[in-house]
């Protein structure tokens, strides 16, 4: 399993791939941060290689 996260450009929380997924768009969880977070800021290769393997990341 290939281990897919985003950084915040703000504070630097990260937040894994599959929140990202779930939620489309979510304020950042860092800290005092209010920051917009978007399944879309992951570059396009991490965001293809997730869809396409969805069910590796499913708990």
């Amino acid at each position: 399993m290939k281990i897919i996260t985003h950084e915040c450009p703000e504070c630097r929380t990260v937040v894994a791939a599959n929140e990202l997924e779930d939620n489309r768009v979510m304020k950042c969880p860092g800290r005092d941060c209010e920051t917009v977070l978007r399944f879309d800021d992951l570059p396009e290769f991490d965001r293809d290689f997730f869809l396409e393997n969805r069910d590796q990341y499913r708990l």
